[in-house]
C-alpha cells in the first residue's frame, strides 16, 4: 500500500510517499480502506514536534487522526462492525504510529463509527478533531447539558468565536441542532457569510469597536457558552459578554499560549473557565460526542462544502505536504485528502 510516513519531527518536508505492507488488523481492531483523509492543525503540530519534541513515540509514524473509508478486515473480538461497512475515524493516530494519510489504517474498532446512509465520505472525514471538540466545548456547562440533542440547548445562547473555522463550524451546526441561538464572531465579511451559512443566527465582527454591544444587543442577559479559539486575544471581549455562570470552553491556543483575564467581571458572574484537548477528555466524554455527532448525521446536520460554510480545500496523497501546509498557513475551509476512490 501507500503510506505517508515520517522519522524525526520537521516542517513538511520530513513527509515522504512510501510502500509499506498492508498491515493486519488484531483482536478488537479493524482494518479500514481509507477514502478520504482529513487534515487539522493537531496532524501538522505533532509532526512538528509540537506534541513529542524531538523524540517521536515510534520510528517511523503516518500522520492525520481524522478520515473515512471502508472495513476491510476485523480482528477477533469486534462487534458491531463488519466487512464493507463505510464508517469515519477519529484519533487514528493518538497512540499509535499508523494515521489515515495511507491506503489501509488499523484502528481499535472503539474508533471506527458507522456512517449513516447518504453521509458522504467527505463529510465523514471532516468529523473527529473538529466536531467531537465541537461537542466537548459545548456540553461543559455547570448546569448541563452533558450530550447534545434536539431541544438540549433550548433558551441557552451560545458565542462561536471563529465560526469559520472547522471546529466553529461544527459548533455552529450542533448548537443550532441542539436548539441554541448561535452568535458567532468573524473578521471579514466573506467569514461572515461562511459562518451564516453554517447556521449562525448573528454574525459580529469581533474587530468593531461595539462587539460587545452587538452580541449584547442579540443576548441581553449574556452568552452561556463560549466556543473559544483564541483567548488570548479575546478574553476582554468574552468577559463583557459572558452571562452569569457562564461558561468558556477553550479548544486551542490561537493568538499565544498566555493569556490576561480581568479578574472582577469574570468573578461578579461566575464565570467558568473550561480548557479542553480531545485526546485527554476520556473516554466517556469521547463516546458520548461520537454518539451524538452520529445522531446529527442522521438528522443531515454537519454539511460541509461552500454552501454549508466550510469550503473543502482538496490534494492527492502524494500532496500531502502541500496539505498540511495548506492547514499550517490558517486556508480558510476543510483541508481533504483524497486516498482512494469511493
Amino acid at each position: 500500500m501507500r503510506s505517508v510516513v515520517y522519522t524525526k519531527p520537521g516542517d513538511s518536508s520530513v513527509l515522504e510517499l512510501v510502500e509499506r505492507s498492508t498491515p493486519e488488523p488484531g483482536p478488537d481492531e479493524v482494518r479500514v480502506r481509507i477514502v478520504v483523509s482529513g487534515v487539522n492543525p493537531t496532524d501538522w503540530k505533532a509532526r512538528q514536534g509540537g506534541t513529542y519534541g524531538d523524540d517521536l513515540p515510534f520510528p517511523e509514524v503516518t500522520p492525520n487522526q481524522d478520515g473515512a473509508g471502508v472495513v476491510d478486515a476485523v480482528g477477533e473480538g469486534v462487534d458491531g462492525l463488519s466487512v464493507g461497512d463505510r464508517v469515519w475515524l477519529y484519533m487514528s493516530a493518538a497512540g499509535r504510529p499508523t494515521g489515515t494519510a495511507q491506503e489501509y489504517t488499523v484502528v481499535p474498532a472503539s474508533r471506527a463509527v458507522p456512517l449513516p446512509e447518504g453521509t458522504s465520505f467527505d463529510i465523514g472525514a471532516s468529523l473527529g478533531v473538529p466536531a467531537m471538540t465541537a461537542h466537548r466545548a459545548l456540553t461543559t456547562h455547570e448546569d448541563g447539558p452533558s450530550r447534545l440533542a434536539p431541544g438540549a440547548l433550548s433558551g441557552k445562547t451560545v458565542l462561536v468565536a471563529g465560526g469559520a473555522g472547522a471546529v466553529g463550524h461544527a459548533a455552529i451546526q450542533l448548537a443550532r441542532w441542539a436548539g441554541a441561538t448561535v452568535v458567532t464572531t468573524i473578521s471579514s465579511e466573506a467569514k461572515a457569510a461562511l459562518a451564516t451559512a453554517a447556521g449562525a443566527h448573528h454574525v459580529v465582527n469581533y474587530r468593531d469597536d461595539d462587539a460587545a454591544a452587538q452580541i449584547r444587543g442579540v443576548a441581553p442577559d449574556g452568552v452561556d457558552i463560549v466556543v473559544e479559539v483564541s483567548i488570548p486575544k479575546n478574553a476582554e471581549l468574552v468577559a463583557e459578554v459572558l452571562a452569569n455562570h457562564g461558561v468558556v470552553s477553550i479548544y486551542a491556543n490561537n493568538g499565544g499560549d498566555e493569556a490576561t483575564l480581568p479578574v472582577r467581571p469574570n468573578m461578579s458572574v461566575n464565570a467558568r473557565y473550561q480548557f479542553l484537548l480531545l485526546y485527554t477528555i476520556g473516554d466517556e466524554a469521547l463516546t458520548a460526542a461520537a454518539e451524538d455527532v452520529s445522531a446529527a448525521l442522521r438528522d443531515g446536520v454537519l454539511a460541509v462544502g461552500e454552501d454549508a460554510g466550510l469550503p473543502l480545500l482538496r490534494f492527492a496523497l502524494d500532496d500531502t505536504a502541500a496539505a498540511h501546509d495548506a492547514v499550517q498557513g490558517d486556508a480558510v475551509g476543510k483541508v481533504l485528502i483524497d486516498v482512494a476512490a469511493g
